[in-house]
């Protein structure tokens, strides 16, 4: 399949935030992934970065680890000329009793006009977004949402596949603490994938069928039916108890092996958020092989972010195309 191209449709975009794409429709999901299939081919070029966010200044306040998504905010301001700050909440004056509404007005004081916040807590980014001015993209809180991934991972499909609408996406692991899959869920159905998710009991809940989804216990059951097998990241770190024997059993029974993805189609596309855990979520072979487009996915998340940047700086003009724009902004760097 030829992968999508960037649309050459003006995309429509008023919100001043981006908390989770439970809220977006079908139009703004695919407007964004439009507007990211231009960054993509801009990041291609001798020259990438573009004046577009000239001036602003872009803050990143990560309360929880993070490697790809801390740095691929960064560099996707930085791409588009913005100013970038990163704080840290460990040596930051919330160890000495600040709130972290009081952190942010602070920082907004400083000049901040776009804060990404990753929290531990589900709903801190929407909390924020009622006490700043400045917009609000969530980078990730706790086990509610992670719209840039959920974001980057219907790119990485759209664009290897041609489509989202009429697929079939199984969504492997653990689903009750996964922030990605929830982000995925929505963003799947809206574009009209069939959506199961599979993993132990204790880990899928039946209850996250009223979320419009399947839920299966078996992966080799649903495998054959797969078009696209996301894999997520056991987080045992959100695990208050143990919710299933042990990882040995568990990679054996969900656990994405070369022998798993010969069941499937042939052109089965494997995903993962990372990090991935070698060995326990998937094999080096399918890691690395031809049916993973786990690179795809960081490659892809750069674009989304510069995306999202681009489309809540306010500087869209609905009389020309994202690709129009964009290529207008780099002339002017010449």
């Amino acid at each position: 399949m030829e992968p999508q191209a960037a649309s050459t449709n003006p995309v429509a975009w008023s919100r001043k935030h981006l908390l989770g794409l439970e809220d977006l429709s079908k139009a703004e999901i695919t407007g964004i992934l439009d507007t990211a299939d231009s960054f993509l081919e801009v990041s291609s070029r001798s020259r990438k970065k573009v004046p577009t966010l000239q001036g602003r200044v872009v803050f990143n306040l990560f309360f929880e680890n993070s490697t790809r998504t801390r740095t691929s905010f960064d560099l996707a301001a930085k791409r588009l000329s913005a100013d970038t700050q990163d704080f840290s909440a460990s040596v930051s004056s919330l160890s000495k009793g600040e709130t972290f509404i009081d952190t942010a007005r602070n920082i907004e004081a400083m000049g901040a006009d776009v804060m990404v916040v990753r929290h531990p807590t589900p709903g801190a980014p929407h909390l924020l977004a009622q006490h700043v001015q400045s917009s609000i993209i969530n980078a990730g809180d706790g086990a509610h949402e992670h719209p840039t991934q959920g974001l980057l991972d219907l790119m990485t499909i759209r664009r290897k596949k041609g489509k989202v609408e009429g697929l079939t996406v199984g969504i492997v692991g653990d689903i009750s603490h996964s922030r990605v899959a929830r982000s995925n869920i929505w963003g799947l159905l809206k574009l009209g994938a069939r959506v199961i998710l599979c993993g132990p009991p204790t880990l899928v809940p039946r209850s996250m069928e009223r979320l419009g989804c399947e839920v299966a216990h078996h992966l080799d059951q649903i495998l054959p039916q797969c078009d696209v097998v996301n894999v997520l990241r056991i987080q045992l770190e959100r695990q208050q108890k143990a919710l299933f024997p042990s990882i040995a059993e568990y990679s054996q029974l969900y656990g994405m092996t070369q022998e798993r993805v010969r069941r499937g189609k042939d052109d089965l596309l494997v995903l993962a958020p990372g990090p991935i855990n070698r060995g326990v979520e998937l094999t080096p072979e399918v890691a690395d092989g031809p049916n993973s487009a786990i690179l795809d996915q960081v490659t892809n998340g750069l674009a989304v972010r510069m995306a999202v940047l681009y489309l809540l700086s306010g500087r869209m003009n609905a009389r020309r195309s994202t690709t129009e724009e964009i290529l207008g902004d780099m002339a002017a760097t010449k």
